[in-house]
This record gives C-alpha cells, structure tokens and sequence, in this order.
C-alpha cells in the first residue's frame, strides 16, 4: 500500500483529534471541573480504562511503522539499483553506517536497501596492505559471497 503525503497527513490529524478517555480528562482540566471519581456516572470502569491505554499504544505504533514504511519506500524509488553512494546528512542510518545501496537482484524483481561500513573508519582500499587485510578477514574471495548479494558483507567486499 503506498501512502502519499496527503494522505500520511490526514491518518496523522485524525488520530490526534479523535475523541478519546485522554481527551475527556484534559477537556475537565481546562474547564476547571475536578475529575471523575468512582462512583461517579462517567468514570470508566477497569476495561474501559485498560482498552483506551491498549489502543492509544497500538494506533501510536501504528502510524509511526506507515510512517517509516512510507520514507522507505520513496527512498527506495529514488535510488539506482546496485550503485552505493555515502549516507547524506539527515539521512535514515547517517552516524551509524557510512555507505547505502539499493541492492536488486538480477534474477528477480526483489530490491533491498542496505546499509553498510562505519561511519567512523576510513576507507583505505588505496593502501595494498590494508586491502589485502580486509578481504581475507571478510572472505571476499569465497564464490558463495556472490549469491549474497542482499548482504552488506557482499557490498563493503564490493566496495573494497
């Protein structure tokens, strides 16, 4: 399902105004009216009070993971396929990873976006002893790597 920015906005406002047992507490405080006590006609009962607190979690959740799946998918849109560029500021995983990828394979219409390198270390493929360290520390010359080509060790082999 693909969510444009219109409507992203529409399922955020909706959740925020609509009526519920939170609202009714703040509407009494700002009236100055004290709050329901037990007893009284519009206090909640324990199920009440349990399902409000349950579906306010889950709608949270739920437009957060819409919110996530959405950013992804446009980044996913944007992005060529097997060509790794640095992570841009501002960017989901920029300070964590250092390179990105749209990884598509070549058999199938599966794409997958990785994620790879760190951010803090250099990259000094140039120099012939670090290079040669890497790869056999990683197992860059192993022919089954080349089947992985949804992991971000195939990539950072790649890149090196």
């Amino acid at each position: 399902m693909k969510l444009t920015k219109r409507q992203l906005r529409l399922i955020i406002r909706e959740s925020m105004l609509e009526e519920s047992l939170w609202k009714n507490v703040h509407n009494k405080r700002k009236e100055g009216r004290p709050p329901a006590k037990p007893g009284d006609d519009d206090y909640p009962d324990e199920k009440a009070w349990k399902a409000a607190q349950e579906s306010e979690d889950n709608e949270d959740d739920k437009v957060l993971e819409e919110l996530l799946s959405f950013i992804q998918e446009q980044d996913k849109d944007r992005m060529k396929c097997n060509s790794p560029r640095y992570i841009k500021d501002g960017e989901t995983g920029h300070g964590k990873k250092q390179k990105v990828v749209k990884a598509c394979d070549p058999d199938s219409d599966k794409e997958k976006i990785i994620r790879f390198g760190d951010a803090k270390m250099r990259n000094n493929s140039d120099k012939k002893k670090n290079k040669k360290n890497f790869r056999s520390r990683h197992n860059c010359e192993d022919k089954n790597m080349k089947k992985d080509w949804d992991t971000a060790g195939y990539w950072a082999c790649k890149d090196w």
